[in-house]
């Protein structure tokens, strides 16, 4: 019997692609076929990883980041027009996917219109609470009348203290179909020899992901540390280049860049969810630059360092020296990684 599961992540940075990868590898395991769908880089990374399945192109949602952090929430405003018209353009083409490749449900991470009340629907998201500044009470609230059209929300966390999302992933009181699924990782923990002392791993929309590049390519000129830096460009090919003690590569896929994380002191990146919960599943000391203007990521690098796990730092004011705080942290908590699958996958097994 076929058992096609549509698995649609958003196109913003490379989190939501990369963590929906041990989703389509654990649907492939549990008998499902996955279909991949987003657009952009999301798509692109996605098809490296798995070519061997059916990708299909969703609209963009055309998130822009502006280049100054105070910008952002009025650019997100203004493109709000193109992201409604995204999302009413992949409501019509799941409801014609549906028929064409007989879907038997859906996997949606944080792309609104990716929903049917024919298939059984889910969300992914680990924020239930938009952080927005002033408006975070309106933002929130229209985030949670959109998950409230899926049949089940997953959020990628645990229920209990300590968890890893705060606020942003638990509320007081709620009529959503909350199912808190554990850390979500793509990435094992493995006993491996230190190769380098720092460990630079880029992502997230431009222009800020250039600006924060050129920030620390500029920092990192007289280091005397054993550095590899990855930029976060998923491109055709892979391009390593060696310039001193610094290794670059544009991007990695999966097994690389989990050995890469386990050869690696430390690691230096954005407060990204995604990334928290590789550094969470590895046990990796970090160093947290969050996108400017960016609420949820300012949020987690705050609580972090406020819990006295994880440093960080504004993009303006970073420094190299500033990584020499690290050892004074104790690290992302040890957390709940099993997660299981069977149970979650029930959903799909509906006739």
């Amino acid at each position: 019997m076929n058992k096609n599961i549509l698995v649609a992540p958003l196109n913003w940075g490379l989190g939501h692609a990369t963590r929906c990868i041990p989703i389509i590898r654990e649907l492939e395991k549990n008998g499902f076929t996955p279909i991949i769908a987003s657009d952009g880089i999301a798509l692109a990374l996605l098809k490296k990883e798995f070519p061997h399945l059916t990708s299909l192109e969703l609209p963009s949602y055309n998130i822009e980041y502006a280049k100054k952090g105070e910008n952002f929430k009025w650019k997100l405003i203004k493109n709000s027009p193109k992201t409604i018209n995204a999302i009413l353009s992949e409501k019509q083409l799941v409801k014609k996917w549906i028929k064409e490749h007989d879907l038997k449900g859906i996997i949606s991470d944080n792309r609104l219109g990716v929903h049917s009340k024919k298939v059984p629907s889910v969300f992914i998201t680990h924020q239930l609470t938009v952080l927005s500044g002033k408006t975070t009470w309106i933002s929130s609230k229209l985030h949670q009348f959109f998950i409230n059209k899926f049949d089940e929300c997953w959020v990628p966390d645990v229920n209990e203290i300590p968890n890893l999302t705060g606020k942003l992933g638990h509320l007081k009181n709620s009529n959503l179909n909350i199912r808190y699924i554990g850390v979500l990782s793509r990435l094992e923990k493995k006993v491996l020899e230190i190769k380098y002392d720092i460990m630079i791993l880029l992502s997230g929309p431009e222009p800020q992901r250039t600006i924060l590049e050129e920030k620390i390519i500029e920092e990192i000129q007289n280091a005397e540390e054993t550095i590899v830096f990855i930029k976060g460009k998923v491109e055709k090919e892979q391009i390593k280049e060696q310039k001193g003690n610094v290794t670059f590569y544009n991007f990695m896929q999966s097994e690389e860049l989990e050995k890469t994380f386990n050869e690696s002191e430390m690691v230096l990146c954005r407060s990204g969810y995604t990334t928290v919960m590789d550094l969470c599943k590895l046990q990796k000391k970090a160093f947290f630059i969050p996108t400017p203007g960016q609420f949820e990521q300012e949020y987690l690098a705050k609580k972090y360092k406020r819990e006295g796990l994880v440093p960080y730092s504004r993009q303006d004011k970073f420094s190299l020296e500033d990584l020499n705080s690290v050892p004074l942290y104790r690290g992302l908590p040890v957390m709940e990684t099993e997660i299981n699958w069977k149970q979650l996958l029930l959903l799909f097994e509906c006739e």
